[in-house]
């Protein structure tokens, strides 16, 4: 089977500085990976390009089959919409829409808005109950579990996950990973960024990047097995409560900037 994404000797070069540096990569369907490195070693930059939120300055990237240096911006902002479900560690939910609304925004952007597709999306991360909400009257568990929703709404081919766990609680890391060890089981294809080994450990496989280069890629023979009260679908289960002693109130109303200068609006996650 085709891998999902092929990265054939990848650098990003900002004038003196080398972010990436002959980066060859490819992913296979159905596969977690898991990114690590120390701050400053590349991890944004590569997710930003697996991503189609930044383009490389040598190299070549293949996403589901298409070749990216030949897509324009607008291209690669479609090819996004439809393969591509992002999860950001600082949520960029916005702020006077509900959890529902949120989660439409990127059927909106996708195709059409679907009500009761959004509701069953939350109810498959435990939050179908709080679908009214809005953004500051969710714990910052909660928010993440939206942004899940929104990144999965599409159907996506491949889930980036930018430290979803970063800005967690213990209680809260635990149920977003519990929903990742659900989407992996269902066949999803899911790359981690993250700094936490405690992360990483769920992952097959894991790389490291060092000053922008890739020096590690092993396979883990054990990762930490899925864990219980996992749902066989895409997370939590429908009873998991809200996590209210965590995380901030109100997330921005707009995305990062990336370094191709697009923000990271909540179509991203389409």
């Amino acid at each position: 089977m085709p891998n999902i994404m092929e990265i054939q000797d990848v650098s990003k070069i900002y004038g003196p500085l080398k972010a990436l540096q002959n980066i060859t990569l490819a992913i296979p369907p159905g596969q977690w990976l898991a990114v690590m490195g120390p701050s400053g070693s590349g991890k944004t930059t590569l997710m930003n390009i697996m991503g189609c939120l930044d383009t490389p300055s040598l190299g070549e990237v293949n996403l589901d089959g298409v070749k990216l240096s030949g897509l324009s911006p607008s291209g690669l902002t479609a090819l996004r919409r439809e393969a591509i479900g992002l999860i950001f560690q600082q949520f960029h939910l916005i702020s006077y829409l509900t959890a529902l609304e949120n989660v439409m925004v990127a059927q909106y952007y996708h195709s059409m808005v679907d009500e009761a597709e959004a509701l069953e999306a939350l109810g498959r991360v435990g939050l179908g109950e709080r679908a009214r909400h809005l953004p500051r009257q969710l714990s910052g568990g909660e928010q993440q579990r939206v942004c899940i929703a929104r990144a999965l709404i599409n159907h996506p081919k491949l889930i980036l996950a930018d430290e979803p766990t970063g800005n967690l609680d213990e209680t809260n890391e635990g149920l977003v990973m519990e929903i990742l060890h659900g989407l992996h089981n269902a066949g999803a294809t899911i790359v981690t960024v993250t700094h936490a080994p405690e992360v990483a450990r769920h992952a097959e496989r894991v790389i490291v990047l060092e000053h922008g280069k890739l020096v590690t890629d092993e396979y883990q023979t054990h990762p930490a097995h899925r864990p219980s009260g996992a749902g066989s679908g895409a997370g939590a289960p429908a009873g998991a409560g809200p996590g209210t002693e965590d995380g901030p109130a109100a997330a921005p109303e707009t995305g990062p900037q990336g370094a191709a200068g697009e923000a990271a609006a909540p179509e991203a996650g389409a």
